[in-house]
């Protein structure tokens, strides 16, 4: 979804890597994801993501992501 916002109205995106670290289990609660885009370029773009659990790290992911014109 942080990917999307930046994209023009005939653009899409798809995914071609996603990397995700656990580090602590959680089984009940609120997690927040909290996503910054390190990079947007004209076809490819590169995404962070923290994931925390009352203000603690509990995961981090990083993907690579296709942009692409759709008709």
């Amino acid at each position: 979804a942080a990917l999307y916002s930046l994209l023009e109205e005939k653009e899409s995106c798809a995914t071609i890597e996603v990397k995700i670290s656990y580090f602590k289990p959680i089984k009940e609660g609120v997690l927040t994801c909290n996503t910054n885009v390190i990079h947007k370029g004209r076809s490819i773009s590169a995404l962070e993501s923290e994931i925390t659990h009352n203000e603690k790290l509990v995961a981090k992911a990083s993907g690579t992501f296709s942009i692409f014109s759709v008709k």
